[in-house]
């Protein structure tokens, strides 16, 4: 329902975003504002430029990694066999 609003609307520009999908959406801003250089397209949240030649590229997602994938990466196979040797005596009392 809303209120109907009174009096005159501020002027308006209709400015075009379009996304790396191809969508469209064309927000509407003060003619005074500055207008940002990328917008999140409504229908699938990548960003969208004002070129539609040339869209922005869609934001690089990394995958998926488990505690073992980061282990892997901060420790060599030397370090492990050494963190391995030094737990295994550990629980046979060596230390």
């Amino acid at each position: 329902m809303g209120e109907a609003e009174r009096g005159e609307s501020a002027p308006r520009l209709r400015i075009s975003f379009w996304c790396s999908n191809g969508h469209e959406t064309q927000p509407s801003f003060a003619s005074d504002a500055q207008v940002p250089d990328t917008w999140d397209c409504p229908r699938c949240g990548f960003p969208a430029g004002q070129d539609q030649d040339s869209p922005p590229d869609p934001p690089r997602t990394e995958p998926y990694k488990t505690h073992l994938a980061y282990v892997r990466e901060r420790r060599s196979d030397a370090d492990g066999e050494a963190i391995l040797a030094e737990a295994l005596a550990k629980l046979r009392g060596e230390i």
